[in-house]
């Protein structure tokens, strides 16, 4: 190949400019690849093997809205005994444990405060320490999580702005019996991040430093309310990038994505918050301050207490403080789609390409053709179908490399092996960060079109590759038994999409209506299905109040009471983050 392709930048920016709109012709070439500076790369494997360029635009992501009512599956005993009985639903009854709040509570959390005419916002009034009772109006951004889908009624959002004021708030709601939840940037998918009740918030959007950042050994410590893409900006501008990204990074705390151990799309790559964070500081239930800050990548001194902490939802401590391994930034990156014709073939694509590429490669999602297709009919913005044809899977791969001529090379040589083998039948590469943007823009967009187009029942599993798209054959097989599936009918489509390279599968089952006919129809069966194939019911969006009476579905029964204990020794009141995660 005498043609290089162009290399491009790791960021993706949210509204990209529109692509040019010429469409390009190409001579014929044996291996089907073929570069042009500054067009995307198209090529595909029909007998001429023509390549042409696609027009692609986007507009501003735009979040979506849904409703649903809380229900609840008891799960069985031990997973092992799991032949899967049918259960009933029941809902979550408030704890009389608690203590409902009162002006003196409200005075006395005022105290732990250095400006609580600022930093308290409640419906009771404390005049006597400068706190002004607000409307409930003023209080829905926090008591209901972004989706419209879980809310709370609690009369109180607390927000510290240090760790000592964290503790303090802390220390008098255990002594008090005040149930509290931790609330980040409250982009969760599970209801994790709002109340179930009348639960104080500790809403942790005003711990939002930087505390240091080691250019040499790549460390950052920061404050737990720093949003991520605001971290990732500023490492960028060090050459460095965060581990982790995720489609909220515009919004989420790190304090958040370490609290329910959040995936993402550079999790192939780097791995998960697990390998990545070094330390964390965290206020506990009675507000003893557990400082763990460390910035050593070695220490084999102990029990690694901060393990215990990350995906625990906030249900054993409030994270603080995070000190965290931030990877280089590397000096090539682009992305590819793929038109794929089966489930085996994108199998077939996935180990082809991590032979191929090596340790370049640093992302690998699947989508179905149902995905593609309500990304073209509702994404907000404007997703142009780089493809003639429409095909039965799509792959969009991403590589991260230190040299764009080596990168280049692997990913042309890539292409030839994968269109004369014919595992797919048609594949564009981008040229510039435009493009990178739009191409991502078809994985992207998959859950706000969904959004769009109905009310969306979201599950994020965890089972063996071979498997994922299997069920979402047999939910859609399941919902044409019903006679559910159609305009009218009840359900509008299912589609599957995730991250081939984790065994991560996301499904979205797009309805009429939140209707409990078809809640009843999904659950347990789903969760039953995924325990049949020794799977995960929640892959990286963690429990929450969705799940949190379902684990037994994922764990055994002496897994969950040794759960249970830790719980107990942690906080015995069990005040912090209550009716999530795990019923105690």
């Amino acid at each position: 190949m005498s043609s290089k392709l162009v290399s491009a930048s790791i960021s993706r920016v949210s509204a990209a400019a529109a692509l040019p709109n010429a469409v390009l012709s190409f001579p014929a070439a044996r291996s089907g690849v073929v570069a042009a500076s500054g067009n995307m790369l198209k090529c595909n494997s029909s007998s001429s093997h023509s390549a042409s360029v696609r027009a692609m635009s986007t507009r501003a992501n735009r979040r979506m809205s849904m409703r649903d009512s809380v229900a609840f599956a008891t799960p069985s005993t031990s997973k092992a005994s799991l032949t899967f009985q049918r259960t009933l639903a029941t809902e979550v009854q408030r704890s009389s444990n608690f203590t409902k709040l009162n002006e003196t509570h409200i005075a006395n959390l005022a105290k732990c405060l250095s400006t609580p005419s600022t930093s308290i916002l409640t419906t009771i009034a404390a005049p006597e320490v400068g706190v002004q009772a607000v409307s409930a109006d003023e209080l829905d951004a926090y008591n209901n999580d972004w989706m419209d889908k879980y809310h709370g009624s609690s009369a109180c959002v607390i927000r510290p702005k240090t760790t000592d004021e964290v503790s303090k708030v802390m220390r008098y709601c255990f002594e008090n019996r005040i149930a509290v939840v931790p609330q980040g940037g409250n982009t969760g998918l599970v209801g994790g991040g709002v109340p179930v009740f009348d639960e104080v918030i500790v809403n942790l959007s005003g711990l939002n430093k930087i505390r240091s950042f080691d250019e040499v050994a790549g460390t950052l410590v920061c404050d737990a309310g720093c949003v991520l893409e605001v971290l990732d900006n500023f490492v960028g501008e060090k050459g460095y990038m965060m581990p982790l990204d995720l489609g909220a990074k515009g919004s989420c705390h790190i304090g958040g994505n370490v609290a329910t151990n959040a995936g993402g799309l550079r999790f192939l790559r780097y791995g998960s918050l697990h390998g990545n964070v070094l330390g964390l500081e965290v206020v506990l239930p009675d507000g003893t301050v557990l400082d763990g800050l460390s910035t050593l990548r070695k220490d084999n001194t102990g029990f690694d207490l901060k393990q215990l902490f990350i995906g625990s939802e906030g249900t054993i401590g409030l994270i603080t403080g995070v000190s965290i391994i931030t990877p280089r930034k590397p000096n090539a990156v682009n992305v590819a789609v793929f038109a794929v014709p089966s489930f085996e073939a994108v199998q077939t694509t996935f180990t082809t390409v991590k032979q191929h590429c090596g340790e370049i490669l640093s992302a690998f999602e699947f989508f179905d053709a149902q995905s593609f297709e309500l990304v073209q009919g509702y994404a907000t913005r404007a997703v142009r179908d780089p493809f003639e044809d429409r095909h039965p899977f799509y792959v969009l791969i991403e590589t991260s490399g230190s040299k764009k001529e080596h990168d280049d090379e692997k990913l042309e040589g890539l292409l030839e092996h994968l269109l004369e083998s014919e595992t797919i039948t048609d594949g564009v590469l981008a040229q510039d960060t435009t493009q990178v943007s739009g191409l991502w823009a078809l994985r992207e967009s998959i859950p706000e079109a969904a959004g769009k187009m109905g009310k969306v029942f979201k599950y994020d599993l965890s089972m063996p590759v071979e498997k994922m798209n299997e069920l979402v054959d047999v939910m859609r097989a399941r919902f044409e038994e019903k006679g559910m599936m159609g305009e009218g009918k009840g359900i509008k489509t299912v589609v599957g999409y995730g991250h081939i390279g984790d065994g991560n599968l996301h499904i979205n089952i797009v309805a009429d209506s939140y209707a409990p006919e078809i809640e009843a129809v999904i659950e347990p069966y789903i969760y039953e299905w995924i325990a049949e194939q020794n799977g995960s019911i929640s892959a990286e969006h963690g429990l929450g109040l969705m799940k949190a009476t379902k684990i037994g579905y994922s764990k055994s029964q002496t897994s969950i009471e040794y759960m249970k204990k830790i719980k107990a020794a942690f906080d015995p009141e069990g005040i912090l983050n209550p009716y999530k995660y795990i019923q105690v």
